[in-house]
């Protein structure tokens, strides 16, 4: 017969091992779960890796951890489920104005209402990455950095305007001793080359100088330029911009835009026909960026260009005051404008990731590669009957549209329209 002793002994010891077995198997549990978030079931969209398949995607310390099909859900501690919705990298606007602030003197948009918040725009439409489009110059950089760029969840980079005061003012933006090639360059290289991408030439009354300054700097901080071409009378022409000024990587913007006077077309607005030396230019390696903005996208460019074989190599939104709600609206609506075109959605997705993170020589960024920042958007690719209006007031339909769900941003999710990463509520 077992004694009490006997008994008590056996009992300490079956407590003890169970305890031992209970931690064994909490700690399994833990290493089990190696993965922060994984997106599970949908179609992935990754243009730089090739990738346009169904897979999950696996998020580890705010990197991508794996990209793969049928990872296990027991291997993560948060699982969203993306069934029927289109993962890309974070969407990366190269052209937007979001330099905000209060100069009562600034009568464009730099330091500005006019310019806007780039977090009240970026997530909500799977944009992670804003690119301001040379609002600020080497003198008021500082400032906007202050003010903007290092408050901002959205990351933030910058083409550096060729005109010191940047976009202040139209008059400010004629002043030629202003444009200080060295100091631009001084800038880019030496004091934020982790924030400053480029050069901008923009609202040029005269010919080329503000081109031929802005081509200089570049060339001192190797880096590309963006050019707003078109506020000279009588107009300046396109071609000798594209082959003989630029450089192969040097970016025109606003390519779709038709005004009275001032900016010549890529399409003779006569004929309806692309002028020849458009696509060499591209072929030679001109940068064709959206720009969309609130005067400089009209469907009587775009639907006849698409139609004579020539595609934008980069899709922007040109966020400010006068577009944010007129015909722009925000970057998934202007993403959509070119599905409507009868663009692919990979090739929508990667002018809006990998293409411009090649363009402004941030490889780091574009593509959900492992070890890459967790910079993701997810998108509901909505079928149906949608209106889709240019800068004139000119709508056209299209069957698609994309609608942002999901948008992390180094591995935190900043933005869930119908709240697919909560937890259910339960009585």
């Amino acid at each position: 017969m077992t004694t009490l002793k006997e008994f008590n002994s056996w009992l300490f010891r079956y407590q003890r091992v169970s305890l031992i077995v209970i931690i064994l198997l909490a700690i399994q549990t833990v290493n089990a779960q190696e993965i922060d978030i994984l997106l599970k079931g949908g179609h992935v969209i990754d243009p730089k890796n090739n990738i346009n398949v169904k897979m999950d995607v696996a998020i580890l310390n705010g990197k991508i951890f794996r990209v793969a099909a049928n990872i296990p859900e027991s291997s993560a501690k948060k699982t969203v489920d993306v069934s029927g919705l289109y993962v890309s990298p974070g969407i990366i606007d190269m052209h937007v104005h979001v330099f905000q602030g209060t100069d009562k003197y600034s009568t464009s948009v730099a330091n500005s209402s006019r310019s806007q918040q780039a977090d009240a725009f970026s997530f909500r439409s799977g944009v992670t990455t804003m690119v301001d489009a040379g609002t600020s110059g080497w003198r008021n950089f500082r400032t906007f950095k202050a003010q903007s760029i290092d408050k901002s969840q959205t990351r933030i980079l910058a083409f550096l305007n060729v005109i010191g005061n940047g976009m202040i003012g139209r008059f400010e933006e004629q002043d030629i001793n202003d444009m200080n090639p060295e100091m631009n360059a001084y800038m880019i290289k030496k004091l934020f080359p982790e924030i400053l991408v480029g050069i901008k030439s923009a609202h040029y009354w005269g010919e080329f100088t503000s081109v031929d300054k802005a081509v200089e700097s570049g060339k001192l901080a190797d880096v590309p330029i963006m050019v707003d071409f078109g506020e000279h009378v009588p107009t300046n022409s396109i071609e000798s911009l594209f082959l003989k000024h630029f450089r192969p990587g040097d970016i025109f913007t606003h390519t779709y835009s038709e005004i009275s006077s001032g900016r010549e077309s890529i399409v003779d607005e006569k004929t309806r026909k692309l002028k020849p030396f458009i696509l060499e230019a591209q072929k030679r390696g001109v940068v064709f960026d959206v720009g969309h903005g609130g005067g400089a996208f009209s469907w009587a460019q775009a639907i006849p260009a698409f139609k004579q074989g020539f595609l934008p190599d980069v899709i922007s939104s040109d966020l400010h005051d006068q577009s944010m709600n007129a015909g722009m609206k925000d970057m998934t609506n202007v993403m959509s404008k070119f599905l409507a075109l009868g663009m692919e959605l990979k090739d929508v997705i990667e002018r809006s990731t990998w293409a411009p993170a090649k363009v402004i020589k941030r490889t780091d960024l574009g593509h959900l590669s492992v070890g890459a920042e967790a910079d993701i958007a997810v998108f509901n690719l909505r079928e149906g009957k949608f209106g889709f209006t240019d800068v004139r007031k000119v709508s056209v339909e299209g069957s698609k549209k994309l609608e942002a769900e999901l948008t992390l941003r180094a591995g935190k999710i900043m933005w869930d329209l119908n709240g697919i990463s909560g937890q259910p509520w339960k009585n």
